[in-house]
């Protein structure tokens, strides 16, 4: 198995890629100017040592003295490359060393014989070597200039993206009011201070923001509306129901404007929901008899695991309807038996696990959550969707993890996780 690299940031991305691109180009540069300076420079040497060797040859033809010209005859320092050029008859200049000391040699014909005039290098080289050392110097400080450049903009061009995710994880968890202009400093509505690609994403990602809480909200007025406009008439069909005499056709009228009303509260309940004005009445119960007494008051044949009990800080009337919702899933979807297990280690975070042994929850609904008024799971019964979808409200609004999951063996299981709050005043469940 590949061991996966670890992730580079885009911040160190850019950076990188602007140092490298600038040590690149002060590369080509340096050599560029040193190959030209050097030409320069070695070329006055050899130069002035050429000037000399014609003005020894001369002396030397006439047997004139040639005091006050650095040249030899036949010298065992001499290159042999340039040694093997004079034999040729033709002459040539070349850098050496002379009793231990750099030199440019020049070297000739004369008679049978080589002239050879040599020129201090020792200067020559050490400037070379100085200047090469200006320009590494230069290249070091341009390219840590250019990189600290380059980091600043990555920077902040990595701190607006990464605002423009932490704005867009905000929305995915329902905070729809959240937005990336207001997130950067800039008054709502308002211009963009710059209109680069980040920007773009930045405004596209507010305009898909507001057109999505529009649109939810016009959603969540219609449930509302829909729901308080039937309850009204719905408890006056209910009262008239009630005057109809006894028998089969009253019982089949009741029992389906029982589900009707079910249903009108059911969506009252969702808007009240997304609405996001509901709060906890937090008081702290023990775990175990709450668990008890809520699975009971469903009516339904339900067993009931207290491996472990402890003390947790809840709303009651929220966990009684999460814990009612999940039961009469599982009885209504799944297959018996259906088991409610209360796990509480010490020390550990308190769990609920809700266990059925049917077909289990669909992979839509594992993916993406409950939806309401969509239950298509092959095998799990029909319904409105909604009784999952309250269970996942009333638990955000309690701060309770609540996941959905099938078992290795089958089966539907719903798990609730309860933060871990020191408890102060403990009731008793019941």
């Amino acid at each position: 198995m590949r061991r996966r690299r670890p992730a580079v940031s885009l911040r160190w991305k850019i950076a990188l890629t602007v140092t490298a691109v600038c040590c690149a180009v002060a590369a080509v540069l340096g050599v560029l100017v040193h190959n030209a300076v050097a030409r320069q420079t070695v070329g006055q040497v050899r130069k002035q040592t050429h000037a000399d060797l014609d003005v020894a040859l001369d002396l030397f033809e006439y047997g004139t003295s040639r005091e006050g010209i650095n040249s030899v005859l036949d010298p065992p320092e001499l290159p042999d490359e340039l040694r093997a050029l004079a034999r040729k008859g033709r002459r040539g200049s070349m850098v050496g060393s002379y009793r231990g000391q750099p030199v440019m040699w020049a070297a000739a014909p004369a008679g049978s014989q080589i002239m050879a005039v040599w020129s201090p290098y020792g200067n020559t080289r050490w400037t070379l070597d100085k200047f090469d050392t200006a320009i590494l110097g230069s290249a070091v400080l341009a390219a840590a200039a250019v990189a600290l450049a380059g980091l600043f903009l990555a920077r902040r061009i990595s701190r607006r993206l990464t605002t423009t995710a932490a704005v867009a994880r905000r929305i995915s968890a329902g905070d729809l009011d959240a937005r990336v202009g207001e997130a950067a400093g800039q008054r709502p509505g308002g211009a963009p201070a710059a209109g680069d690609e980040v920007t773009a994403v930045a405004a596209a990602l507010d305009s898909m923001a507001a057109t999505l809480q529009s649109r939810l909200e016009a959603e969540q007025r219609f449930t509302a509306d829909v729901a308080h406009e039937l309850r009204t008439p719905l408890t006056g069909i209910l009262a008239s129901a009630a005057l109809l005499p006894e028998g089969r056709p009253k019982e089949m009228i009741n029992d389906r404007l029982r589900a009707l009303h079910r249903l009108t509260e059911d969506l009252l309940e969702i808007s009240r929901l997304d609405t996001g004005t509901e709060h906890a009445d937090l008081a702290a119960y023990e775990l175990g008899p709450l668990v008890v007494r809520s699975v009971r008051a469903t009516g339904l044949d339900t067993e009931v695991r207290i491996l472990a009990d402890t003390v947790v800080e809840t709303d009651r009337r929220r966990l009684d309807r999460i814990l009612a919702n999940l039961v009469l899933n599982a009885h209504r979807h799944g297959r018996p038996p259906v088991v409610v297990t209360v796990v509480a280690p010490p020390g550990g975070t308190p769990t609920i696990e809700v266990r059925d042994h049917g077909p289990g929850y669909p992979d839509a609904l594992l993916r993406h959550g409950p939806q309401r008024f969509r239950t298509d799971a092959p095998g799990r019964g029909k319904g409105h969707g909604l009784g999952l979808t309250i269970a996942v409200g009333q638990a955000a609004v309690l701060g309770i993890g609540l996941h959905f999951g099938n078992g290795p063996d089958g089966g539907a299981s719903a798990i609730l996780t309860f933060p871990q709050h020191p408890p102060t005043d403990t009731k008793a469940g019941p």
